[in-house]
């Protein structure tokens, strides 16, 4: 089988199939002199779950060091959809040309990552990645780790590469934080990944996730500058 690469950097994220194809999400993106456009739903938003996943919330983030000018990704709930034969939340992410689509469970006992495409690419994972804890396993110190198979295709559903890939999670601390969108009161969680397919994803990152709102800071180094939902207790 030919090797696939799928990079996840920052402030580009792309896929790749051998040095001649590259999906960047920022290669095209236009620039504006003005502010940050406002991140609206077209989906009232009622209650948010302590792992935020209802349909019509919406974040907006700028690659960490940008100013605030800078034309945002934006991630949206899409709301169920049937992925690897269950029914999961898609989440989307957009702008500057980025076009990709995350399938996630959620539940009280944490969040697992089933797979996610971009045009032309599907990558799903078997076992799901264990991305986040039980609800009450929030505790400095806490870590978690597994490993799921990989199976890489295309839009013809071919495969064009396995494999297998490794992750571990521990959290380092809970501190306040000031950021674009303000001041919260974030978990503070390094995370490692290795896999057998050439590198997925980098291979030592930092987030901070703060329960009701979501992840302030992405493990590629987005942070939050908007959302269009009130969050926290």
């Amino acid at each position: 089988m030919g090797r696939v690469t799928l990079g996840i950097m920052r402030p580009i994220f792309f896929f790749a199939f051998g040095p001649a194809l590259v999906l960047g999400l920022g290669a095209c993106a236009p620039r504006t002199g003005g502010p940050a456009p406002t991140v609206q739903s077209s989906t009232p938003v009622g209650a948010v779950s302590f792992y935020p996943s209802q349909a019509g919330l919406a974040w907006s983030y700028l690659p960490e060091g940008e100013p605030a000018s800078g034309v945002p990704y934006v991630l949206r709930t899409l709301g169920p959809s049937i992925y690897a034969g269950q029914t999961v939340q898609a989440l989307q992410l957009a702008g500057r040309g980025a076009d990709q689509t995350w399938y996630r469970s959620f539940s009280a006992d944490g969040v697992r990552l089933l797979g996610l495409r971009k045009p032309g690419v599907n990558v799903r994972l078997d076992p799901p990645w264990l991305e986040y804890p039980a609800e009450n396993a929030w505790k400095v110190g806490l870590t978690w780790q597994g490993q799921s198979n990989i199976a890489i295709s295309g839009d013809d559903g071919r495969v064009q590469a396995q494999g297998t890939l490794n992750y571990s999670y521990t959290v380092q601390e809970k501190r306040q934080q000031d950021t674009p969108a303000g001041k919260f009161e974030v978990w503070v969680v390094t995370r490692q990944v290795s896999d057998t397919v050439g590198g997925l994803f980098p291979a030592t990152q930092q987030l901070w996730f703060t329960p009701f709102v979501g992840e302030v800071r992405t493990p590629e180094g987005l942070l939050l500058v908007g959302r269009n939902f009130k969050g926290g207790r």
